[in-house]
């Protein structure tokens, strides 16, 4: 998704993020209505925002793998391994028993991350932590193509939008990442 400048490089965007706002924003597939994962309120302001089903988990992106021990999870060698393979964005689902975490896994007790190949991605989300990042849509709608149609299903209930433009790609692949390095495709 090639932009014209670094939309991501955005101190506006990092300081309502770090103070527990929601954005919608480009990520590296989709328009995403985002916000600090590790903040429960954020993420059920989400939920609410996007009417989502309540058992119904969402991806969370990460500035790099070493993120996930935010989550009390590390990657074995053959999952790190897996996740260099793809080339495509790919969420990996990850278990997470931890029931301090049932706000973000919703009783699956399973995570889903993605680590954006976009370098600048990555660094916005070094400044303000992991998001959790569903698709800018109402539950059961097409996902947001641009800022337009995000007001459209957001209007003032999010605090802040950032254009990219216009974005036609496809959600990324979701993977089930078992420790010995076996996949499960759950969505391609």
């Amino acid at each position: 998704m090639p932009f014209q400048q670094n939309i991501w490089d955005n101190e506006n965007l990092v300081k309502v993020l770090k103070a527990d706002g929601v954005g919608v924003m480009p990520t590296d597939t989709l328009y995403g209505i985002v916000g600090k994962a590790k903040t429960e309120k954020v993420v059920n302001r989400i939920y609410t925002i996007r009417k989502r089903a309540p058992d119904k988990p969402c991806i969370i992106l990460i500035g790099d793998i070493g993120e996930l021990n935010k989550f009390s999870m590390t990657l074995s060698k053959e999952q790190e391994n897996k996740i260099q393979e793809f080339k495509e964005p790919v969420s990996f689902i990850l278990d997470c028993p931890d029931e301090k975490l049932s706000y973000l896994h919703r009783g699956t007790k399973t995570l889903a991350f993605r680590l954006p190949a976009q370098k600048d991605l990555q660094e916005l989300l070094k400044k303000t932590g992991p998001l959790i990042a569903p698709s800018a849509n109402l539950e059961n709608l097409p996902p947001a193509q641009n800022i337009s149609e995000a007001k459209k299903y957001f209007g003032d209930a999010v605090d802040l939008y950032i254009d990219g433009g216009t974005i036609k790609n496809k959600a990324s692949k979701v993977i089930k990442l078992n420790k010995d390095g076996s996949v499960e495709v759950l969505r391609f």
